[in-house]
């Protein structure tokens, strides 16, 4: 998944015909130059769809509500230091329900994330390249262009593909415009925030924390600024669930299995390799 499946590579691997991608995003991968030269890149859309939906909520949770802040209070013996035990500003977080969610991409894990947020009775913004009316009507959801969503959500949740458009999607003009109070939540692509402007947000408190399951250098190096905020929860679990591995395991398998018996897989990410040549060994 984080493996650069590149030229170089490519290179010293002359017969191989396919790559059976562990994983939905597949951007480490020259998917060009490997149509060139006929290799098939299959991916495993959809499996993690409820996985890290169930995540955003936790990430989304977690932050407003200081939840790992507060057991490190707890563990670290800080509390029993206190003078009274307890104090009416202690580790006072945000409420969550009633509160505006901002959904930037409304795609599968979006719109699965939005029908969580119903359950807390959110107002829903959403931005999108394109409009999902159908979605609206189901999700309650409202369409806004992206400084709207920004300049208004409470929340802010990104779940779009990481490519030349999203690249440094957030930077410190989008930081600038969000309220001081805002949470940031990414699930998607590290690359889509642009770190330095992010930890420049925290440092100077334009918003008032992050909640982050991915970042652009992964791993992360342990002198990463953004793991020494106290209003930062960087847990990176984002597929990490039983149920969400077997599925992904079987349909690299399927893929595979597809492939080796001459048929095209089902989730082939460069269809038009096919013309290049045929699937099987």
């Amino acid at each position: 998944m984080t493996d650069k499946i590149d030229k170089v590579l490519l290179d010293e691997a002359p017969r191989l015909r396919i790559i059976a991608q562990y994983a939905v995003g597949y951007d480490n991968i020259d998917v060009e130059e490997c149509t060139r030269r006929g290799i098939y890149v299959t991916n495993t859309p959809g499996v993690l769809t409820e996985a890290v939906a169930d995540l955003t909520w936790a990430l989304i949770l977690a932050v407003a509500r200081r939840i790992v802040e507060a057991d490190r209070f707890v563990r670290s013996g800080s509390w029993e230091k206190t003078q009274t035990g307890w104090h009416p500003t202690m580790m006072l977080g945000l409420d969550v329900h009633g509160k505006v969610l901002g959904i930037i991409g409304l795609g599968r894990i979006g719109s699965a994330v939005a029908r969580r947020a119903k359950c807390f009775n959110m107002k829903i913004l959403y931005f999108d390249v394109e409009r999902k009316i159908g979605l609206e009507k189901e999700l309650g959801a409202e369409y806004v262009d992206l400084d709207y969503l920004l300049s208004n959500s409470d929340f802010v949740s990104l779940h779009v593909p990481l490519n030349k458009i999203s690249y440094h999607l957030i930077g410190e003009r989008e930081l600038k415009l969000m309220k001081p109070t805002v949470y940031l939540i990414n699930t998607s692509k590290g690359a889509i925030v642009d770190e330095k402007a992010l930890i420049k947000a925290l440092r100077n408190k334009w918003i008032a924390g992050a909640a982050l399951d991915v970042f652009e250098v992964e791993p992360t190096p342990r002198d990463n600024p953004l793991l020494k905020f106290p209003n930062v929860v960087a847990p990176r679990i984002g597929s990490d669930s039983r149920e969400a591995r077997e599925r992904i395991a079987m349909m690299v398998a399927d893929n595979l299995i597809l492939f080796a018996k001459g048929e095209v897989p089902p989730n082939l990410v460069n269809r038009e390799v096919v013309q290049v040549r045929s699937p099987g060994f």
